[in-house]
């Protein structure tokens, strides 16, 4: 089958380079020539494990091709994919310009009884604005329907090709079928549904899983208070199979490209539809504060934090991705240098970002133990593997201070001390 992915972002990559792993032919379209012409030589411009090597497999066996043109990728293809971005405008809904620019710019050259999918996210009611923009601009015979997408930053490639689920957003049996034919190859439980309800999956999905960290922090605020623990404590919940023992993170909070936008855009929707003043709204603000408090926590533990040298391991929002969007390190950083501290950081991937965000207010190093040199306080954001087992005995020597700020609860407390340091978790 001729398909074509709109949009090269995360998703459009990932989606682009599994359909033509199963033989597709693909098409992938980016207005940015400068980015096509990268993608064609096999350079992927975010770092996604095993995706450069995907990419670069299915354009040698002349299955996958990056252009600008929309009548060259649009003109042949039987389903289209809508990849692009869908940010969050200034009053909190899915800005949908992206979306809708790309179905004007496809609508003049497609084929008769061709597909159009949405990936992107986006709001229920979304396909009957782009049905009426497409409508516009051609006479032939179209279809959209919804595909949300499922993918975790780290994990692409082997989500994409092992997804947990497939949901299809479509009531009309024709389109169901093809759409079921073209992932034929995935395992996984195929489930068919409205449009509507297929978009708001995908918000829900994410709204639930942020309503799990927001709720186990605010336990975790408590267990700080009373002496509990807050890692004993999920172990008691995990035993309650109604709960379960997974997607229990205590720490800074949710972040990155999905989570704080969608919470945000299906709080936004709620409120435009005369749900107001809900939990969603809440659970925004919740995040929101996240940092801020503790930072001030952390300051009434260790003092002021003016002259103090912090070296900050982790600057990606989570492990095996170079994404910094809304990451800890972004809150964390700018507040510590507002009050007197200097930083300097260690990640696996993102200081090239990094390096582009706070320019010279900080620096950069090669190791966890490069940045620990020096400093007072070591501060621990992003649970790379590589942070999971430092060399305890290394570090004490070669930091100033004995502070140790373990934001994702990866230490044993009683290790830590044992080592001479002052070891501060959350919840703990």
């Amino acid at each position: 089958m001729q398909i074509t992915v709109i949009g090269t972002g995360f998703v459009g990559v990932v989606t682009a380079a599994v359909f033509a792993k199963f033989g597709n032919f693909v098409w992938a379209l980016d207005v940015d020539k400068e980015k096509v012409k990268l993608l064609n030589t096999g350079k992927i411009f975010f770092y996604e494990p095993n995706l450069e090597e995907l990419v670069k497999e299915n354009l040698k066996k002349n299955r996958l091709k990056f252009t600008s043109g929309y009548q060259e990728a649009v003109k042949d293809s039987e389903v289209i994919f809508i990849c692009v971005g869908t940010p969050s405008a200034p009053n909190g809904q899915a800005d949908l310009k992206y979306v809708f620019s790309a179905a004007q710019s496809l609508a003049p050259f497609i084929k008769d009884r061709v597909i159009i999918v949405i990936k992107s996210t986006v709001p229920p009611s979304t396909n009957r604005k782009i049905d009426q923009i497409i409508e516009r601009k051609t006479k032939n015979k179209f279809f959209s329907a919804s595909i949300p997408e499922f993918l975790k930053e780290g994990t692409a490639v082997a989500d994409a090709l092992n997804p947990q689920r497939v949901i299809i957003g479509s009531t009309n049996k024709w389109v169901v079928a093809k759409l079921l034919d073209l992932h034929k190859p995935l395992q996984g439980p195929k489930i068919v549904m409205r449009p509507e309800s297929a978009q708001l999956t995908k918000y829900a999905a994410n709204a639930y899983l942020a309503t799990r960290i927001a709720f186990i922090n605010e336990i975790a605020n408590l267990c700080e208070k009373t002496g509990a623990d807050i890692e004993e404590i999920i172990q008691g919940l995990g035993a309650d199979e109604r709960i379960g023992s997974h997607y229990w993170y205590p720490g800074p909070g949710y972040g990155g490209s999905c989570f704080p936008k969608d919470v945000k855009e299906l709080a936004a929707f709620a409120s435009g539809i005369g749900e107001r003043d809900g939990l969603f709204e809440k659970i925004d603000r919740l995040n929101e504060e996240r940092i801020p408090k503790l930072i001030t926590k952390i300051s009434q533990r260790i003092g002021r934090l003016s002259g103090k040298k912090v070296a900050v391991l982790g600057l990606s929002f989570k492990p095996n991705t170079s994404d910094m969007r809304e990451a800890p390190s972004t809150k964390f950083i700018p507040l510590l240098l507002k009050s007197g501290a200097t930083v300097i950081a260690y990640d696996p991937k993102a200081v090239p970002s990094a390096r582009k965000l706070f320019q010279e207010a900080v620096s950069f190093t090669t190791s966890p133990y490069k940045a620990a040199d020096g400093a007072d306080v070591l501060l621990l954001l992003t649970e790379w593997d590589e942070f999971k087992q430092l060399n305890l005995e290394k570090i004490k020597k070669v930091m100033r201070g004995r502070i140790f700020i373990d934001t994702r609860n990866i230490y044993d407390p009683q290790k830590v001390k044992k080592q001479g340091f002052q070891y501060i978790g959350v919840g703990r």
